[in-house]
């Protein structure tokens, strides 16, 4: 039946091919090749290469079809590294730990109509979400001003673009924990390296990840 449905709708709602080669596919069809990209003097840990086909489909599919099917991959991937992130962390830390997704501004995300790294969070194992092992905080950062989209701007535009574009929603939530805040693509990685400045002056530590490198 599902098929049967999936069917009738690509009749009235045609999917992009990119939408159905990711539909297609499970998180071992998806190269993971994590890497470390340098930025603003941060460390981003990135999970996948977006030079990858499979994984620009899946970012592609994510961010501007909404696809659910891809964010369940984003969220295997993104779940499998916390898991063993978070449990080397608290060997050293007790600070709470807070899984936060990079905000959009609230224009853009009106006119999106969702925010594709939220997306993924609100699909990780209930562990991420609920404070077993950290808790899901979609509002503890928010944009205080729209930027222009990233993607066509040389570096040095990317990071004037977003400087002091962050700021977080209360001190009390940020303050002495740690943060992993996560982003769908990296290039530069300025719009993490920045956002992560906002939380580090509201007393967290910050570990930031994106999905994948540029």
């Amino acid at each position: 039946m599902k098929k049967l449905f999936a069917r009738f709708l690509d009749l009235i709602l045609p999917r992009r091919p990119r939408r159905i080669r990711t539909e297609n596919r499970s998180l071992m069809d998806v190269p993971l090749d994590s890497a470390n990209l340098e930025s603003g003097g941060m460390s981003i840990t990135t999970l996948m290469n977006y030079r990858d086909s499979p994984v620009e489909d899946l970012i592609r599919s994510l961010k501007y079809d909404g696809s659910k099917h891809a964010a369940n991959l984003c969220a295997e991937a993104l779940a499998d590294f916390l898991r063993e992130e978070i449990a080397a962390n608290q060997q050293f830390s007790s600070r709470r730990k807070l899984i936060v997704p990079v905000p959009l501004h609230r224009t853009r995300e009106r006119e999106r109509g969702f925010n594709q790294v939220d997306m993924v969070l609100r699909l990780l194992p209930q562990e991420f979400r609920n404070g077993t092992t950290s808790v899901h905080a979609p509002y503890a950062l928010y944009r205080i001003r729209e930027t222009r989209q990233q993607t066509h701007l040389p570096r040095d535009e990317r990071i004037k673009n977003v400087s002091g574009a962050f700021a977080v929603s209360s001190q009390d939530i940020i303050r002495d924990a740690h943060v992993f805040l996560i982003d769908d693509v990296a290039t530069t990685g300025a719009t993490l390296a920045n956002a992560a400045l906002a939380l580090q002056n509201a007393g967290a530590t910050v570990t930031l990840i994106a999905f994948a490198r540029a």
